[in-house]
């Protein structure tokens, strides 16, 4: 499909070309980096997750050149990924921007051929129905609760998987009947975790723990409250707190005894908390 050539740029095409270059020179087995030779799809996953959530944090940062940054972090990803698996002669870079460029031109006729749309709901029904029928999968409307729910699995980090598993067996209602139930199921869950602590095996124990966090997304949904959101902001208060925890000390923290953490700590919590 051919494209206004106003939209074309060629200085971003050539940067990206760049980037492909670069890549390639670190990768080549003649003085490129010993470490960037070394790596494998497989361990370069962690650093695709870990680039994607910064990208995420820069721009809830709304520090643009943060985000720039890390959408480049993001995109050195892509290009390693795919030239490694240009060197073993799978797929190239090429393919995987074609790729997504047909996908995008398929998922939405409404734009790219002759389907109206009257609104965002359509959009998303026709681009589910497509997806499926790319795929080979049963229409949306004909696939089990189980099937979907699944997929979530695989998608999300667990915790956002918990919440959409949570909320779609709730539609069809598997659900409780009122709050109560759902605090009895979370003590239920607290009591049997401790039990497993004292008795049972580690694989029982982690078993135990997934059921109560299950649980607390339970509470959490009745409650409409997000828990990788509220997770995320623990994680900074901790941090912040530390921070002013260092601040206040004059030596390090290891020097300190656990009474004498904890008043810093109360401190530092007590002044970010003014």
């Amino acid at each position: 499909m051919e494209f206004p050539a106003t939209q074309r740029n060629p200085e971003t095409l050539a940067a990206i070309q760049e980037l492909i270059d670069v890549v390639a020179k670190l990768r080549n087995p003649d003085g490129g980096c010993p470490w960037d030779l070394a790596q494998t799809p497989q361990t370069l996953t962690p650093y695709v997750i870990e680039e994607a959530y910064e990208v995420v944090d820069a721009i809830q940062s709304g520090d643009r050149r943060a985000i720039a940054e890390e959408l480049g972090d993001l995109l050195l990803q892509v290009v390693l990924q795919a030239q490694i698996a240009g060197e073993y002669q799978q797929f190239t870079l090429k393919e995987v921007a074609q790729g997504i460029a047909e996908k995008l031109v398929r998922r939405h006729p409404h734009v790219f051929g002759d389907i109206s749309v009257q609104n965002v709901e359509e959009v998303r029904k026709n681009w589910e129905e497509i997806k499926a029928a790319e795929k080979g999968e049963p229409a949306p409307t004909e696939q089990k609760l189980s099937y979907k729910l699944g997929g979530y699995t695989r998608k999300l980090p667990p915790l956002m998987a918990a919440m959409k598993i949570s909320q779609k067996a709730a539609q069809v209602g598997f659900e409780w009947e009122n709050i109560d139930g759902v605090w009895e199921k979370f003590h239920e869950e607290l009591g049997e975790f401790q039990q497993a602590l004292e008795q049972e095996t580690k694989e029982r124990q982690e078993a135990e723990l997934g059921d109560l966090l299950f649980a607390i997304v339970q509470l959490a949904r009745w409650y409409d409250l997000d828990p990788s959101k509220a997770l995320g902001g623990t994680n900074q208060r901790f941090i912040q707190r530390m921070q002013k925890m260092e601040l206040f000390a004059d030596k390090p923290l290891s020097d300190y005894t656990l009474q004498e953490l904890e008043t810093l700590w109360q401190r530092a919590k007590s002044q970010l908390a003014e």
